[in-house]
Parts: structure tokens; sequence; C-alpha cells
């Protein structure tokens, strides 16, 4: 497999809140995305919610508070916990789940995800 350089990847799309499938490892998905503005609430009840901001300031909205990560930050959102993330700026992030999660939470409403 050759090297993944994450701003090359990032440089080759402009579209917000549809990540972006950059490799894969032990049948997860590991994705950059550009996000701006709120996403939906939603929640994953079989998978945990993996965020690395590597770009901007991202807060996590949580029903019982919020949680604010800046680059170089990560946090794990775990299970079945509804959440929002929400962004003033531009940020860019790496995520992980395993393959085929949807990131609304619901295949039906989610991003298709594509590998570049």
């Amino acid at each position: 497999m050759p090297v993944v350089n994450l701003d090359e990847k990032l440089k080759m799309f402009s579209e917000r809140w549809s990540p972006k499938i950059v490799a894969r490892f032990n049948g997860h998905d590991v994705m950059v995305v550009k996000v701006l503005g709120e996403f939906v609430w939603h929640s994953h009840p079989d998978t945990d919610d993996f965020f690395l901001v590597l770009k901007g300031n991202l807060t996590i909205q949580l029903r019982d508070g919020d949680v604010r990560l800046g680059p170089g930050e990560l946090y794990v959102v775990p299970r079945g916990v509804e959440h929002r993330p929400v962004a003033e700026e531009e940020v860019l992030m790496l995520l992980i789940e395993p393959e085929g999660t949807p990131n609304t939470g619901d295949a039906a409403t989610a991003a298709r995800k594509e590998m570049i």
C-alpha cells in the first residue's frame, strides 16, 4: 500500500460533510472530511464515533454538554450517544469507523462514501 498524504487527499475535493476513504485497515474505513456549519443530530447504535481534528475547531454537541476540539485533538463518541458536530469555520478531520457505517446513523440519509 502506498503512503497516504492527508494534505494531498484533502486538496482533491471541496464538498463538505462527505467523508472520503483514504485507507482501510482491519475492517475499518480511514477517512478525511471537510465540514462547515451544523450536522444533524444522530447516533450510531452499534459503533463508537472517532473524530480527530487536523485543522480548525470543532464542537461536538452532546445532549448533556459540548466537547470542543482543536487541531491534534480527538474524541470518541460512545456508541448510542446522540451527538451533532458543529463547525463555525471550515474544519478538516480524520475519521475512523467500521466499513459501511452510515455517517448519519441511517443508511437512507447518509453520504455516499468513496475511496480517493
